[in-house]
């Protein structure tokens, strides 16, 4: 099991949860009524599911494809450690993983 730590967007509210090798963490996040809202279930055809990675983590992540880098272009408070939860797969390396929300997270309606 892979241990993942969600934080708000204000820094307060921190939950652990337990995920299994080889999820997507939108899935794990969804699963776990974070407001992830992956419209696009992984096509990345938004940034819906922006999430911004623990820098120790980060540096652990593949390399983003040109297609996520552009997508993350248009995410709302995007930082240098934002990433989209469709594209992050969660393996042993990803134990511990920190990610905190955004601020101004925005749905396709633009909320």
């Amino acid at each position: 099991m892979i241990r993942v730590t969600f934080v708000s967007a204000d820094g307060i509210d921190r939950h652990e949860v337990q995920a299994e090798e080889g999820l997507r963490l939108l899935e794990v996040g969804q699963n776990d009524g974070q407001p992830l809202e992956g419209t696009c279930e992984g096509q990345m055809a938004c940034s819906t599911c922006h999430v911004i990675v623990d820098p120790e983590h980060f540096a652990r992540l593949p390399r983003a494809a040109e297609e996520e880098e552009d997508m993350l272009d248009l995410a709302v408070g995007a930082v240098r450690t934002s990433r989209l939860a469709c594209q992050i797969l969660l393996t042993p390396e990803m134990d511990g993983l920190v990610v905190r929300m955004p601020t101004g997270h925005r749905d396709m309606q633009g909320r």
